[in-house]
């Protein structure tokens, strides 16, 4: 069996679906993890805000519909 590429969601998206494909491919709730990355991000002096920039950038869109 082919591992799960690590995409960004096309279906379970607020911005660019990068926290839903990220979510998708580690099992997890994506609503939880939306709910990590904020306050890392309030935490971290907004450095989250980058980083979500950069893997929007760098992450492949899912284009295979399941």
């Amino acid at each position: 069996m082919a591992k799960e590429r690590l995409t960004r969601s096309t279906s379970d998206r607020w911005v660019a679906g990068v926290c839903g494909g990220i979510a998708r491919y580690l099992g997890w709730d994506a609503d939880m993890l939306r709910l990590i990355w904020v306050v890392l991000t309030v935490g971290t002096a907004f450095c989250g805000v980058l980083i979500y920039l950069v893997l929007w950038l760098l992450m492949p869109q899912n284009i295979y519909v399941r």
